[in-house]
């Protein structure tokens, strides 16, 4: 839901630390292919992704990969129209956006004036649904997808190079943690101290991470229960919680 929480007054939700300010959850991943274009990757386009597009100055997107097909998710798909129209201007295709067979019709559903080939909206943006392999290459860099249950719900976690990204996590099905060896950096959902049916708690969290062994592990999707740096005094070595606006130097390559 964000932080602040809209009708809160805990001490999180009036907190004066900017990083107690969390917005939805999303990835932004940045490279140069052999010494060509930069190449912009989006991992999910949730209601805040305008916000987000502009506090980091976005002027392309080659490609989106969707976890899942929440609205914290997935609902900021439609401001994807005018990078979609700079890339055609600049002679690209449209926009690919990689799902699940689950994620995708949930978004032919909500975005059907985009999708439908009967839409007659003209300003639509120029995007492309496209299927959700387990392996993923795209412009030099190997998008791996990685299994996790959201509640009864499989959802796509994702690694690419020595980085793997798992939001919305209540279990890891123990083939994935396979797909999790070697990491520098494993950013992983940690919602609050207090079980929840669809996510883990920080000490589940913390259990994982010490079983995945990277090297720096990041806690996201923060429910407003978890002070920034109250939280982050708790937090064994290498282990913090993430925030908006995080930039890291990440490996790409296995």
């Amino acid at each position: 839901m964000g932080v602040p929480t809209l009708g809160c007054d805990c001490d999180v939700c009036t907190s004066a630390d900017p990083h107690d300010r969390r917005l939805r959850p999303s990835v932004l991943l940045r490279w140069t292919e052999d010494a060509g274009p930069e190449r912009v990757v989006v991992i999910d386009t949730g209601p805040d992704f305008r916000e987000q597009a502009l506090r980091n100055g976005l002027r392309r997107v080659d490609a989106v990969f969707y976890t899942h097909a929440h609205a914290d998710h997935i609902l900021g798909l439609d401001d994807l129209r005018p990078l979609s129209f700079i890339a055609f201007r600049e002679g690209g295709g449209p926009i690919p956006l990689y799902a699940s067979a689950d994620t995708t019709a949930v978004l032919e559903r909500i975005f059907e004036y985009t999708f439908s080939p009967h839409a007659t909206y003209p300003n639509r943006a120029k995007v492309q649904l496209k299927p959700l392999a387990e392996h993923n290459p795209l412009h030099g860099v190997e998008f791996v997808r990685v299994p996790v249950m959201h509640g009864k719900m499989e959802i796509s976690g994702f690694r690419f190079g020595r980085v793997a990204y798992l939001t919305d996590v209540s279990d890891i099905p123990e083939t994935s943690f396979a797909l999790l060896e070697g990491l520098d950096h494993l950013v992983l959902s940690a919602l609050r101290y207090k079980p929840h049916p669809t996510h883990a708690t920080v000490e589940q969290a913390k259990n994982w991470a010490r079983r995945i062994g990277a090297r720096h592990t990041w806690f996201t999707h923060i429910a407003h229960e978890l002070g920034h740096e109250q939280t982050n005094r708790t937090l064994p070595e290498g282990m913090a919680l993430a925030y908006d606006g995080l930039s890291l130097p990440v490996e790409l390559g296995l």
